[in-house]
């Protein structure tokens, strides 16, 4: 296998990649140790037998310029191909500006094509390439050099199998009709606000049994602070301030550094320097946040006055349509969006798209009466009231 170090190369590469239908990617990556995923590797396949390389940012250093790849990902004459690609897709953001399109993830494709909830990836390499995959370097650091030829075969195997699995799974919505049901489902990862993180929401990450406004706004100040510093200096929220100390903090309001010291769960290093700084602060402004201002907790399933017989009646209804479909019951709709539905929310995912016509349509149907469901041997009909 070749591992490619600097941008000719890529580009080589990258413009012979533009001639065919599609091309497999992966990467390893580490985030332990910073904000924003740190890219260690690059991963890339050419169709069928094409060739298949490694691209390796860290030991090219700046005799490579990524930016080949990136005008590869947007060219819309190639397929770019990821098996659960939602991480990836957030590190190409943050570091090119671009998410590559077309886009086709082997694991949404293949719960539309009915191979069950997060479907890994071992799994398709297994019933579709019949092949294995190596798992004893999955856990290794992918940042120190050199790469064992261990490594390299692992990493390089993420993108060989996949064409295989790729070319079965576009098939199988060919000829099932279901290319756009990916299509819809695919909006999300394309959607560049999906890999943004705005400091001022980032409240809503926090989970705490309260619902006062008061508390919530301390919360939400706390937050945002803790998120922009983390973000600004490129290493984790939780080495800024653990959910438990927000919390904490939220609730004992400390006014200084003496009030700051007496907290149990605050990191020794927040208690002094601009993190305590920026503690205080944050305490300051939610307390001083006008009413109006504070935020709400969102409703959940407790205070939507969920109907229980009906929200069970759609679970059943749900599975029924899954298996009759052949889709992944996780797909159509969550737990939480069946309450929801049970509570008389209507404008859910699962009543919209390729949902609706599957499931979404009768749910509105049990919903208002009109339908009922009765047993049939192991099966479940609906019955036209």
């Amino acid at each position: 296998m070749r591992t490619i170090t600097d941008t000719e190369t890529l580009a080589e590469f990258c413009a012979r990649a533009t001639k065919g239908e599609y091309v497999t990617v992966d990467t390893e990556f580490l985030r332990e140790r910073t904000y924003y995923s740190k890219l260690c590797l690059v991963q890339i396949a050419l169709p069928g037998e094409g060739e298949a390389v490694l691209v390796d940012p860290i030991a090219g250093g700046e005799a490579l310029s990524l930016e080949p790849l990136y005008e590869l990902f947007r060219d819309q004459s190639v397929v770019k191909v990821f098996h659960a690609a939602r991480q990836d897709l957030e590190i190409f953001w943050h570091d090119g500006g671009v998410i590559p399109e077309p886009l086709f993830d082997t694991q949404v494709a293949a719960m539309v094509c009915g191979f069950g909830e997060q479907v890994g990836y071992e799994t398709l390499v297994k019933r579709i390439a019949r092949g294995t995959v190596d798992k004893t370097s999955r856990f290794t650091d992918w940042s120190r050099r050199p790469l064992s030829d261990a490594q390299k075969t692992y990493a390089i195997a993420d993108v060989t199998h996949l064409r295989v699995i790729y070319e079965h799974l576009a098939a199988e919505l060919q000829k099932s009709g279901r290319t756009a049901w990916l299509g819809e489902e695919l909006e999300v990862l394309t959607t560049p606000a999906t890999y943004m993180v705005e400091p001022s929401e980032a409240w809503r990450r926090v989970k705490t049994r309260t619902s006062s406004g008061k508390f919530l706004a301390i919360v939400k100040t706390l937050a945002e602070f803790r998120e922009s510093y983390a973000q600004e200096r490129d290493i984790p929220r939780n080495r800024v301030l653990k959910d438990d100390a927000l919390l904490e903090l939220a609730s004992t309001k400390p006014r200084s550094l003496e009030d700051l010291s007496r907290s149990r769960m605050v990191l020794r290093e927040a208690r002094k320097g601009p993190i305590a700084e920026g503690i205080l602060a944050a305490v300051a402004a939610g307390l001083e946040m006008p009413q109006d201002a504070w935020p709400k907790a969102p409703q959940d399933k407790d205070r939507k006055e969920v109907n229980p017989a009906l929200a069970d009646l759609l679970r059943v209804l749900l599975k029924a349509k899954a298996e009759q479909e052949g889709v992944a019951q996780k797909l159509i709709a969550t737990s939480s969006e069946l309450d929801a539905i049970a509570a008389g929310e209507r404008n859910g995912p699962a009543l919209k798209g390729w949902r609706g016509e599957v499931f979404g349509t009768d749910a509105m149907r049990l919903c208002a009466g009109e339908i009922a469901l009765s047993a049939k041997g192991s099966s479940v009909r609906i019955v036209e009231l």
